[in-house]
């Protein structure tokens, strides 16, 4: 898409050019005298040498010399082109009897001083080399922004998709290590579980290849994990999932909650201590939140703050990447309350 307007542009700027030397050409049909056929012979062939030094800069010279940033060699060689047309102008005139044939109408001599004509000619050939330089390092911009804007964007697919690589090991990592240790414990609940994360695999394969999914499937996921997490959890642990009614099936990029849910269940648990989880999905318009909270220890504190471990540091990246401007993210740390909270908004098209 971005070549096609390129291409468009492209032709436009040439369409005007050549318009423009057209309507320059015709110009003296609007003066009140018939001009001489020598004349328009000589303005035909002064314009094809307009024509042909507008390219010359605008598809060798700017290129070649003022895009690698050659300025000295540029004006040397626009100072021949300035010395060149003069004597060709003049040459012109001489062949074509152009210039004896204006000044007959008029009823004048013919002068040896050229002086006149040929400051006109360097001004003429100046605006019309500065033109096409203009448009030549325009033109080169336009395409360096768009180069760049598809550098960034492959940039950021791979970024994306390695970041979900990163992410989704590192899930099913922690997931199967619950599962190994309830194999022995207890069969009924290792079958359970496996049977969860089975429906939670079709959801990584599936739906994490895709840009996008939809809340309604990202919630269940989260329901899955949940689920999944109770299995392995003693009577000392309280877990509380709130979710809002009726929510509108937004889309969303995948695997954006479960990184805080995790690591709630991670860090926030004990086997010894009472300690809780608490998860709540809202929406207001077209903004979701979701508030993951859960016990602080204090052996914990020092390596929350340090470190949020690799999937809330992937998901921070992925969000700054996926929705700049587009979200907010707050996480605390209250010692005094035993509390690590964390809070999520993030608008929705």
């Amino acid at each position: 898409m971005v070549l096609a307007v390129l291409k468009k542009g492209f032709f436009s700027v040439h369409f005007y050019i050549v318009t423009g030397l057209i309507a320059l050409m015709l110009f003296p049909l609007a003066w009140p005298i018939k001009l001489p056929s020598e004349f328009w012979v000589k303005q035909i062939l002064i314009h094809m040498v307009w024509a042909g030094l507008f390219y010359l800069n605008f598809l060798f010279l700017a290129p070649k010399l003022l895009y690698k940033n050659k300025i000295a060699v540029f004006l040397l060689i626009l100072i021949v082109i300035l010395v060149s047309v003069v004597y060709l102008n003049n040459w012109l005139d001489d062949v074509t009897g152009s210039k004896e044939a204006i000044l007959k109408i008029f009823n004048k001599k013919a002068s040896k001083d050229n002086s006149h004509d040929n400051y006109w000619t360097i001004i003429s050939v100046l605006v019309l080399l500065g033109i096409s330089s203009i448009i030549a390092i325009s033109k080169k911009i336009k395409l360096d922004q768009a180069a760049f804007q598809a550098t960034e964007k492959d940039k950021v697919t791979t970024e994306l998709s390695l970041l979900k690589a990163q992410i989704n090991p590192h899930f099913f990592f922690n997931t199967l290590h619950t599962i190994y240790a309830l194999a022995d414990s207890n069969t009924a609940a290792s079958k359970d579980a496996i049977y969860t994360l089975s429906h939670m695999m079709r959801y990584v394969i599936y739906e994490t290849k895709n840009d996008l999914t939809e809340l309604e499937k990202e919630i269940k996921f989260v329901e899955d994990y949940i689920k999944l997490m109770k299995l392995r959890l003693t009577d000392n642990v309280q877990v509380i999932f709130e979710k809002q009614a009726n929510l509108k099936n937004y889309d969303l990029a995948p695997m954006l909650f479960l990184p805080f849910i995790e690591n709630a269940f991670k860090h926030g648990i004990s086997s010894v201590n009472p300690s809780y989880v608490y998860i709540d999905i809202s929406q207001s318009a077209n903004t979701v939140r979701l508030e993951v909270k859960n016990s602080l220890f204090k052996e914990k504190a020092k390596y929350l703050e340090e470190s949020n471990g690799i999937g809330i540091a992937n998901t921070k990246r992925r969000l700054d990447l996926l929705y700049p401007g587009r979200y907010t993210l707050d996480i605390s740390n209250d010692i005094h309350t035993k509390d690590y909270a964390v809070v999520l908004t993030l608008k929705l098209k």
